[in-house]
């Protein structure tokens, strides 16, 4: 892994995971054992000139934060937490991107069936299948744009939980971990390697034109994203409609007996 720096020594099996690919001599790790936010890390560290690629990585956040705000739950160990700093002009699929490359290192490296929800959650199936259950939520995704002081560019958030302990107990039953669904141990390493090796491969497909390729695939990583029911805060009043699927940017379609509607942002509730 050329250009490795790190504040702090990282976890053996993550030092050891990343030194093994070739595919990730682009990653140039900061490891932490304790940080405020890894996106505000990462993006302070971009604003004093850090290259492409730059990853942070902490055992613990104490302001871990998800879309809109929300709290993301950062115990020590418990998780893996990490953003990392893309440089050049950001494209709007980054997050469907992003979302992709998780659910594909979860399947590859842990053997779980990891799904999609629109527009930045990872999730896995409700124990046994059961229909009256929602998928509960796995990983989420944080896409923030840099500073102007830092260039063109973006930091890209992802906070998965690992143990049991990564989320807390009043969202048992909306959340999981992987160790509880694998029914086993999971090392972080791998895992971390397998995400950002998806995020560099499917970047690569982006900007050789093949959008159409990682939607495509955001699609079949995602069932929710048709014939499901939503609703949402209209500019007038609450709507409401099933899922017809994605746009071409991105935009989640919905249908509203007869006609198709875009939301591009906001609270949609699912169910």
């Amino acid at each position: 892994m050329q250009g490795a720096a790190s504040n702090e020594v990282p976890p053996a099996d993550v030092a050891a995971a990343l030194a093994a690919r070739s595919d990730l001599d682009w990653v140039r790790l900061v490891y932490r054992a304790e940080v405020g936010s890894t996106n505000d890390v990462a993006a302070a560290l971009a604003s004093s000139g850090a290259p492409d690629g730059t990853t942070v990585l902490a055992a613990h956040q104490t302001a871990g934060r998800g879309r809109r705000g929300r709290i993301w739950h950062s115990p020590p160990g418990a998780g893996l937490y990490l953003s990392t700093v893309l440089r050049g002009p950001p494209s709007p699929l980054l997050t469907l991107l992003a979302g992709v490359a998780a659910a594909e290192a979860v399947r590859a490296g842990v053997g779980l069936a990891a799904d999609l929800k629109w527009p930045n959650d990872v999730v896995l199936a409700a124990p046994g299948g059961a229909r009256a259950s929602r998928p509960r939520k796995l990983a989420g995704i944080l896409t923030e744009r840099l500073p102007a002081d830092a260039g063109e560019g973006a930091v890209l958030g992802i906070g998965i939980n690992v143990r049991r302990g990564g989320y807390p107990p009043e969202l048992t039953g909306q959340a999981v971990a992987l160790e509880e669904a694998a029914g086993r141990a999971v090392d972080r390493g791998p895992l971390l390697a397998g995400i950002l090796a998806g995020i560099r491969r499917w970047g690569q497909v982006v900007a050789a034109g093949g959008s159409a390729r990682l939607l495509d695939r955001w699609r079949d990583l995602s069932p929710s994203a048709t014939g499901a029911r939503v609703s949402w805060e209209g500019s007038r009043a609450r709507r409401d409609g099933r899922t017809a699927g994605i746009a071409d940017d991105g935009a989640l379609l919905v249908d509203c007996g007869g006609h198709t509607e875009r939301i591009v942002g906001g609270e949609v509730r699912w169910g």
